[in-house]
C-alpha cells in the first residue's frame, strides 16, 4: 500500500497539534508497512522512517501557464469555493484577500503581531501574486516560494500547494491520497482529478470548532466540498464527526471515527524551573476555541482558598493580550505566569513541575495534551466539549462555562492528595490502548477497503 498524503504541518515544523498528529499516524503506517509519500509546503531536514518520504511542495515544478492562471480574484459571500470549482477543469484559482490568521494588530491598542488562529478577510491591501515575478526566459515550469506558515498569503498558497499536488500526482504511484485539515483538501481533490484514485480526507478541527458562532464562509465551503468529494471522511471523534454530519450535511455513513494517539513523554532530564510547590497548567493556543478567560477566572477563585498557589498558562494566542490584562485585572499577576510557545523539551520540563493539566475548551475535536499529561504523571482536568472525553473516564470533566465547579474541581485535587493519586493511576490504565499504532490499523483497513472498491 503506497499513500500520497497532505499536510499543512510536519515536525519539527508544528504550530499546534496537527504537527503532532500527523507525526504520530506517519511513523505507525510506516511501521505498519504502508509506504508514504508526505508532501508539506515547505520541508527542512526530517529524519524518518524508510518507508515515509517527505516532499517539499516548494521543490515542485509547477507549469508557469498554470501559475499565471493562480489569478487575483474576489469570492463573493456564500458562493462556492474558486479553488475547489476550478479543480475540476484543472484550473486552481487562488482566492486572494489580506488574511491574517495568525497576526493581529488591534489588541490593546498595540501594533505588534501576535499569533492569531481566527481568521479575517479584508477587501484591500493585495500584494502582487506570484505569477507576475515569473521571468519570460522561463518556459518550463517555476517553483512556488511557499514559506510553509500561516501568514497574511494563506489562501494563495493554499491555492499553489493544490497545484503541486497534481504535478505530484502526475509523477508518483500511489494507491490512496489521504488530505489532512482544509488547508490540504484542494491539493486532495486535484490529485484526485489527476490520478483517479480515492481520496480520504481527515478532519482534525473544524471552522465551527475554530471560530465558534463567527464561521467564515470561504474556510466553511472549502472544507465542505473537500468532504463532499472525499469516498470517506475521517473525523478525530465522535464529536467532530457530530458537527460534520449536522454542519456540513455528510452522510453519517461516509465517516468514520478514529481517535487519536499519544506517545508517551520522555522523563525529564533537566529540572523544571522552581515556581511553588502546588502548579496549575494550562498548555495550548491563547484563542477562543481553548476557553482560557476561564482557567483565568477559575484561578481567581482557586488563589481565595489556596493563596500558595501558582497558575501557568503556556502558549501563545489571539487573546494572550487581554488574559495578561484579566489577571492584572483579577490582581492575581503575583501568582500567574505566562510562558509564550513552548518547544517538545520545554513542554517535558512544564509536566515536570506541574500538579493539575486543566483543559478548558470550549469545543476540542480531540485534545492529545491530556494524553501526556496522564503519561507524565499529573491528573487531568477537561472540558465535557472535547473529543478527548470519549475515550478518558477517570479524569474530572466540568462544562467549560462552569468556573464554579472547576474551580472546585480543582480545589478537591489540591486538597486531596489520595484523589490526584487515584486519578492518575486509572488514567493510566485506561489509555494504555489510545496509541497512534491502533488509529493506523483502522486507518491501513479503510486504505484496503476503498483500494478493492476501486
Amino acid at each position: 500500500m503506497k499513500v500520497l498524503m497532505f499536510g499543512w504541518e510536519f515536525p519539527p515544523h508544528i504550530s499546534g497539534g496537527l504537527g503532532t498528529a500527523c507525526f504520530g499516524l506517519t511513523e505507525s503506517l510506516a511501521k505498519a508497512y504502508t509506504k508514504i509519500l508526505f508532501v508539506i509546503p515547505k520541508a527542512g531536514k526530517v529524519n524518518t522512517e524508510d518507508r515515509l518520504q517527505i516532499i517539499s511542495a516548494s521543490n515542485i515544478d509547477i507549469p508557469v501557464s498554470s501559475i499565471i492562471k493562480l489569478k487575483i480574484q474576489h469570492q463573493e459571500q456564500g458562493s462556492k469555493s474558486e479553488i475547489a470549482k476550478s479543480i475540476r477543469n484543472l484550473e486552481v484559482i487562488g482566492v486572494h484577500a489580506e488574511l491574517t490568521p495568525y497576526t493581529t494588530q488591534d489588541i490593546l491598542s498595540e501594533a505588534v503581531p501576535l499569533t492569531k488562529w481566527n481568521y479575517q478577510f479584508s477587501e484591500s491591501s493585495f500584494p502582487t501574486p506570484y505569477w507576475k515575478t515569473v521571468q519570460p526566459n522561463v518556459l518550463v515550469g517555476a517553483r512556488y516560494p511557499f514559506s510553509g506558515s500561516y501568514g497574511t498569503n494563506l489562501m494563495d498558497e493554499v491555492a499553489a500547494y493544490a497545484l503541486a499536488g497534481a504535478e505530484i500526482a502526475k509523477q508518483e504511484e500511489f494507491d490512496v491520497i489521504h488530505a489532512h485539515d482544509w488547508l490540504t483538501f484542494a491539493a486532495g481533490m486535484a490529485a484526485k482529478k489527476i490520478s483517479g484514485k480515492p481520496l480520504v480526507v481527515q478532519v482534525h478541527a473544524t471552522e465551527f470548532d475554530r471560530a465558534g458562532k463567527n464561521v467564515d464562509r470561504k474556510i466553511f465551503n472549502l472544507e465542505r466540498e473537500g468532504m463532499e468529494n472525499a469516498d470517506r471522511v475521517i473525523a478525530v471523534s465522535q464529536w467532530t464527526k457530530n458537527i460534520i454530519v449536522s454542519k456540513y450535511l455528510i452522510p453519517a455513513d461516509k465517516v468514520l471515527v478514529v481517535h487519536n494517539g499519544v506517545k508517551p513523554t520522555s522523563q525529564c532530564s533537566s529540572k523544571p524551573p522552581s515556581i511553588g510547590k502546588q502548579v496549575i497548567t494550562f498548555l495550548g493556543r491563547i484563542t477562543y476555541q481553548k476557553g482560557p478567560e476561564y482557567f483565568v477566572d477559575a484561578a481567581a477563585k482557586v488563589i481565595v482558598k489556596f493563596p500558595d498557589v501558582h497558575f501557568v498558562m503556556a502558549g501563545s494566542g489571539d487573546l494572550l493580550p487581554k488574559m495578561i490584562e484579566r489577571v492584572a485585572r483579577l490582581r492575581i499577576a503575583s501568582r500567574f505566569h505566562f510562558t509564550g510557545f513552548l518547544n517538545s523539551e520545554k513542554v517535558e520540563q512544564l509536566w515536570a513541575g506541574s500538579t493539575i493539566y486543566v483543559m478548558p475548551s470550549v469545543s476540542e475535536p480531540f485534545g492529545i495534551s491530556p494524553l501526556e499529561a496522564v503519561h507524565a504523571g499529573v491528573p487531568v482536568i477537561i472540558s465535557k466539549q472535547s473529543g478527548v472525553a470519549e475515550v478518558m473516564r477517570n479524569v474530572v470533566k466540568v462544562d467549560f462555562w462552569n468556573i464554579e465547579t472547576l474551580a472546585d474541581a480543582i480545589c478537591n485535587i489540591l486538597k486531596y492528595q489520595s484523589l490526584s493519586k487515584m486519578l492518575i493511576s486509572k488514567s493510566k490504565n485506561e489509555i494504555s490502548n489510545v496509541t497512534w499504532e491502533r488509529a493506523a490499523n483502522k486507518i491501513n483497513t479503510l486504505y484496503h477497503e476503498l483500494t478493492t472498491e476501486k
